[in-house]
């Protein structure tokens, strides 16, 4: 999957307090939930404080093969967050789930009706939101444009259409249903999953379980520091990309001959790069340039892309670079291809952040080309960047609540570090087993979807139980698809830091043949780096 379809693609994904009706016993049952009210009631105004809603259409949409009938909502939370809500009007059972966005947002992708593991395919109602402004194609989610002057958009990409938006869908449950929903969930990858760490933080009534992949809470130094990095690493002085596509399927194999069999196994995958040492010098050209070897300069960019980026001091300005394994996936979000406009999208991201997202509204703003790896213009960001930032480790709150948190990453993503995620993971956690938050690292999976060996992980249904039944995940089956779609490999994930260990016989492509091992090592994901001043600041809310 493409750059720019991984983030249109993923949506990425208080409750309200009522009297006890016979609606909402039938709700806490788990039985089907009916309508109290005609769908097209519900086109009129909600005046929820802090949140002024308004239903500009709804209507009845007939079931197909894959969807049930539903009541079909559309609307917007003053002044422009857009949203859509699909409301069963046979099968509804008491579930809200609301979906994140991804990059910048700027479009309503249309929510699914998701496999939550459970007895209807169509039990949860459910929404998504275009964060509050409008993007620019061909792109959209790239697009920054909008916030160069309008602080009330910034405001609702930052920290408040999530918030509101589930507000305002609640109302609407209650109003079409008699009651409000009797759980609520949250799912979503990439800043969807910004925003699901964003709501247990700031906004812990709002849902019951959180479902947050590869989350982009590192928002300011993300966009601001890394993706920057990506793009200036590999342009030449002409702007031409100095590592080429064609030289990816060659360093890939590399990484893999030199360390695939360090996990025991050798299966086309990396399941800790972190245990890979790779140094790209063993392909340097000896001859002519061809696509099997790499040139001295080549060589040196493909260093520091797996580095952090650090100013002149050595000091790392983000927690993580590029891992071993991830080498193909750098087509399209490090590399300029066609199919992304001949724009590498980190480039286009981070570009489009300093120009109108990351200074505060007046003060002088950077470029791509213009910026320094500097401690200074590391603090030029964080005023702005705290805002969006997902970093704070008091979730007591939503703990108390009995709320759930599920995180996971790819160790292949090209985007987000995956060490990152485990930098936060552990802070939040002091590097012990919680019964209120997991993670799972996915070997291969790029960046929210796709890899060679592993390409699609959801653990919803692992969530759902969770928080329903009580049962915590242990483990989630990640599944590669090939071309055609035909499932080619199932592989156990169990909960970090567990490793993935093979039976020694049985295929290595079935979930079957595995079982789980303590981590060979003691856990020390601890990053030091130059924002760890960042995990205390709990970032503005919204009434």
């Amino acid at each position: 999957m493409r750059p720019v379809k991984i983030f249109a693609a993923v949506a990425a994904l208080t409750l309200a307090t009522t009297t006890f009706t016979p609606a909402a016993a039938t709700a806490a049952t788990g039985s089907t939930v009916r309508p109290v009210t005609a769908c097209a009631d519900l086109v009129r105004g909600f005046a929820l404080p802090g949140a002024p809603t308004h239903v500009t259409a709804a209507a009845v949409v007939a079931a197909t093969a894959t969807d049930p009938e539903y009541c079909g909502v559309a609307g917007y939370v003053e002044p422009a967050v857009r949203f859509e809500l699909r409301l069963p009007t046979k099968t509804y059972a008491g579930r809200y789930l609301q979906y994140g966005c991804g990059g910048f947002c700027g479009l309503v992708n249309p929510p699914a009706f998701a496999d939550c593991g459970l007895p209807h395919g169509g039990d949860v109602a459910v929404a998504a939101t275009d964060d509050g402004h409008v993007g620019k194609t061909p792109a959209v989610v790239d697009d920054g444009s909008w916030g160069a002057h309008d602080q009330a958009a910034r405001n609702d990409l930052e920290f408040r259409a999530p918030h509101v938006v589930s507000r305002a869908s609640k109302a609407i449950i209650q109003a079409f249903y008699g009651a409000p929903p009797r759980k609520s969930y949250f799912t979503g990858c990439s800043d969807g999953g910004r925003e699901g760490l964003l709501l247990a933080q700031r906004y812990p009534a709002d849902f019951d379980g959180i479902d947050a992949g590869a989350p982009a809470n590192y928002w300011g130094p993300l966009l601001g520091e890394y993706q920057t990095w990506l793009a200036r690493t590999n342009s030449a002085a002409d702007g031409s990309p100095i590592l080429t596509a064609a030289k990816l399927p060659a360093l890939h194999n590399a990484v893999l001959a030199a360390c695939d069999r360090l996990d025991g196994l050798a299966d086309g995958q990396l399941d800790d790069p972190r245990a890979c040492h790779f140094d790209p010098t063993a392909l340097t050209c000896r001859g002519a340039d061809t696509p099997a070897c790499l040139t001295p300069a080549q060589v040196t960019v493909t260093r520091k892309l797996y580095s952090p980026p650090a100013d002149a001091a050595g000091t790392l300005l983000y927690p993580g670079g590029q891992q071993p394994g991830s080498e193909l996936s750098w087509a399209g979000w490090i590399i300029a291809t066609p199919e992304t406009g001949g724009v590498a999208f980190a480039r286009s991201l981070a570009d489009n952040y300093l120009r109108y997202l990351g200074y505060p509204i007046g003060a002088p703003a950077a470029t791509v080309d213009t910026f320094a790896f500097t401690r200074r213009e590391f603090d030029r960001l964080t005023p702005v960047g705290v805002r969006y930032d997902a970093l704070s480790l008091d979730l007591s709150a939503f703990q108390r609540r009995g709320g759930k948190l599920l995180l996971w990453h790819g160790w292949a993503d090209e985007a987000i570090p995956p060490t990152g995620t485990l930098d936060y993971y552990q802070r939040l956690t002091h590097g012990r087993p919680q019964d209120w938050a997991r993670l799972f690292m996915v070997p291969s999976l790029y960046h929210c979807g796709g890899g060679t060996t592993l390409t699609e992980f959801d653990p919803l249904k692992q969530l759902v139980a969770w928080v329903e039944r009580g049962t915590r995940p242990t483990v989630v089956t990640a599944t590669g698809r090939d071309a055609a779609g035909n499932v080619t490999r199932t592989r156990p994930v169990f909960a970090y830091p567990q490793r993935t260990v093979y039976d020694g016989t049985g295929s290595i492509d079935d979930d079957a043949s595995f079982h789980p091992a303590p981590p060979s090592s003691p856990v020390r994901d601890v990053v030091h780096w130059a924002g760890e001043q960042l995990y205390g600041l709990p970032g503005p809310v919204a009434p």
